[in-house]
């Protein structure tokens, strides 16, 4: 009877010994040192975010607005001071698009000049986020004319594109507008509309 339960004391551990073995070669990861993905994660579904995530260019077309006048015409009120200074472009759909202030969209929140007036803005937009980046700004005259649009040192001859004194003289620069018509890479037909609409306001 002494040498029955020894036996199944030994074989208890035996056991035991075998299950700590296998669950320490199991936790350990592959031996080429990547990283094992879980069985549970899709990777066409990991594809497809990266995709939708891809920024791409494109032209919107309308008016460039402050913040606080846009909020207001749609019934919106608003803390002038927490949104002061801020912009958007008010598509010729009525959509709000707002404007990253970096080295090209910052003109408009400089110069008034380029505010409450038609344009057609080739911008790089991201899925799932409003903020657009422009690339190029082309401004509407009063005949419907499209010009490019940068700042100008007569002296140099160097463009820039915001509001500053030359980068190489140190002298003042100037708004300057050049007829062109829109890359055929960024044309479309929100552009063509925004010269639609622009001629029948001065009609």
């Amino acid at each position: 009877m002494r040498n029955v339960s020894f036996l199944i004391l030994m074989t208890a551990v035996a056991s035991a010994a075998w299950l700590a073995v296998y669950s320490d070669e199991s936790a350990k990861p592959p031996a080429n040192g990547t990283t094992a993905v879980p069985p549970t994660v899709d990777k066409r579904a990991v594809d497809d975010v990266n995709e939708t995530d891809e920024p791409f260019k494109t032209t919107l077309s309308g008016k460039v607005v402050e913040l606080g006048d846009a909020l207001k015409q749609r019934g919106i009120r608003s803390y002038a001071e927490e949104i002061k200074g801020q912009v958007v472009l008010v598509t010729s759909a009525g959509e709000l698009v707002p404007i990253v202030p970096d080295w090209r969209g910052r003109a408009f929140y400089q110069d008034e000049r380029l505010r409450n007036r038609s344009v057609d803005l080739v911008v790089t937009r991201r899925k799932g986020v409003p903020w657009v980046q422009i690339l190029s700004i082309y401004a509407f005259d009063e005949n419907g004319v499209r010009s490019i649009v940068d700042y100008w040192c007569d002296i140099c001859a160097i463009p820039m594109f915001e509001i500053k004194d030359c980068e190489c003289c140190q002298g003042p620069s100037r708004l300057r507008l050049r007829p062109q018509e829109l890359h055929k890479d960024v044309g479309g037909a929100q552009s063509s509309e925004s010269q639609k609409l622009e001629k029948l306001n001065h009609k």
